[in-house]
């Protein structure tokens, strides 16, 4: 047994519908390991009861198993909002949704990330908790895209900015993705409008806090430069 089976084993267990997305993600869907799978899906499901959302945005469904992780921390009348570009999965992802009675508090949409939250700008929506898992070369317009439906106190979780290693990595300088996570990372690091820690589970995930005008913003001449 190496650490990651020590780390699943010693956590607790997924729900029978997760363990389901997750065996017929990796026999039906191409690039399965974009799953959050059992230990992320536990931390973000933790999350999201420790906050106590009464609405949540993700960016990037895939097949629905880190909605649904999300959706257990929803408060009674909350809804999670979840926006997936790839119209093809979306017959899989309403499938899997449906597996799981907290598959009613979540609303798919289909369509470009950047112009499903200006439209969920447009209709007045404010949101709890945000999680970004879309196009790792935009993550910097769908933060500053967020920022004004997200409220303020309120939680970003970012996935794979560490991309396996590639954020350090001088053979990766010209990959896209690579550059667009890097330049994320910076982008938050150096913004006074956030507090935020990168844990280094799995593809790296960052935790960040949209510091309100009375929420104790970090003093300013505290700060990394």
């Amino acid at each position: 047994m190496n650490i990651e089976e020590y780390i699943e084993h010693m956590s607790s267990p997924e729900s029978e519908a997760l363990s389901q997305i997750t065996r017929d993600t990796h026999i039906h869907v191409l690039n399965p390991h974009m799953l959050s799978g059992h230990v992320q899906g536990r931390l973000l499901s933790m999350l999201s009861r420790m906050i106590a959302p009464r609405r949540i945005l993700e960016l990037g469904t895939f097949t629905g198993y880190s909605a649904l992780c999300l959706a257990e921390g929803l408060t009674t009348e909350g809804r999670l909002v979840t926006v997936e570009h790839n119209d093809e999965l979306e017959t899989t992802i309403r499938r899997n949704l449906q597996l799981s009675p907290l598959g009613e508090k979540i609303e798919l949409r289909i369509g470009d990330g950047l112009e499903q939250i200006e439209a969920l700008r447009q209709e007045g929506e404010l949101f709890d908790l945000v999680f970004i898992d879309a196009d790792k070369r935009q993550y910097c317009e769908y933060i500053d895209a967020v920022y004004p439906v997200l409220k303020e106190g309120g939680w970003i979780l970012a996935d794979n900015v560490l991309w396996d290693g590639h954020i350090i990595d001088p053979a990766y300088d010209k990959d896209k993705q690579t550059q667009g996570l890097r330049a994320f990372n910076e982008k938050v690091r150096n913004d006074s409008r956030f507090e935020q820690v990168i844990l280094p589970l799995r593809d790296g995930l960052t935790i960040i806090h949209k510091v309100g005008k009375h929420n104790g913003a970090l003093n300013p001449e505290l700060r990394p430069r």
